[in-house]
């Protein structure tokens, strides 16, 4: 789990209650980075897969739309599955890459991504739920190209609804937006506050808050209304 930081006071309104603030951010975040990907996730091999794929790209120095827009470029041309990955050829995954804008890592990234596939079929079989059982799952992303510290905690940041092993997870990007929306940063007392199911979706939507100053504003006028 993400690491505990103390609360930083002052930027939540007088009279809204921590639930408001987070019941007013998850009615504005409609969809996550791996829904607007395209991502049904679900823990069976194909959308696990799909969102590492998503977690290499968000994990890169680049704008997180383009990163989506890279990844359902990549699906879109049918490079879902580990198997496809690797079998598509470089050009074909740099092509797609650059279909999403992905234009300045599209490369280097088309190289990771298909060096990632082999390995995955090598290891684990193409089953990101064989790497689920390792001993020790987060060092094991480690291994994968294109995955480093960002990437894991990205990648354990979507899969908590169906991994509820690593729930709540709260990495640093996601603290950020807690602190922003006068919430607690605290991994626990953010999971306090919604139901499992919803873990994933307001760690994203912390991120978004983190990101975005006007969406963070919108969400305490909301929950100082309310």
């Amino acid at each position: 789990m993400a690491t505990k930081t103390h609360r930083k006071s002052g930027r939540k309104p007088a009279g809204a209650t921590d639930k408001a603030v987070v019941r007013a951010l998850l009615d504005r975040q409609e969809r996550t980075y791996a829904a607007q990907a395209g991502i049904r996730l679900r823990n069976t091999p194909a959308p696990l897969y799909q969102t590492l794929v998503l977690a290499i790209l968000l994990s890169a120095r680049i704008r997180a739309d383009i990163a989506v827009a890279a990844a359902r470029a990549l699906f879109d041309a049918g490079m879902r599955h580990p198997r496809s990955m690797a079998k598509a050829s470089w050009q074909e995954r740099v092509d797609a890459l650059g279909k999403g804008g992905y234009r300045r890592y599209d490369e280097r990234t088309s190289t990771i991504l298909g060096r990632g596939a082999e390995l995955l079929l090598e290891r684990w079989g193409g089953d990101l739920r064989r790497l689920r059982e390792e001993p020790d799952p987060k060092k094991a992303l480690l291994d994968i190209p294109g995955i480093g510290p960002t990437g894991a905690d990205i990648f354990l940041r979507d899969v908590q609804g169906v991994w509820p092993e690593f729930a709540p997870y709260i990495d640093r990007k996601a603290l950020d937006g807690a602190r922003r929306l006068g919430l607690p940063a605290s991994p626990e007392k953010l999971g306090g506050l919604v139901a499992g199911r919803d873990m994933g979706r307001l760690a994203d939507g912390l991120v978004h808050a983190a990101l975005d100053k006007p969406l963070a504003d919108e969400v305490l006028a909301a929950a100082k209304a309310a």
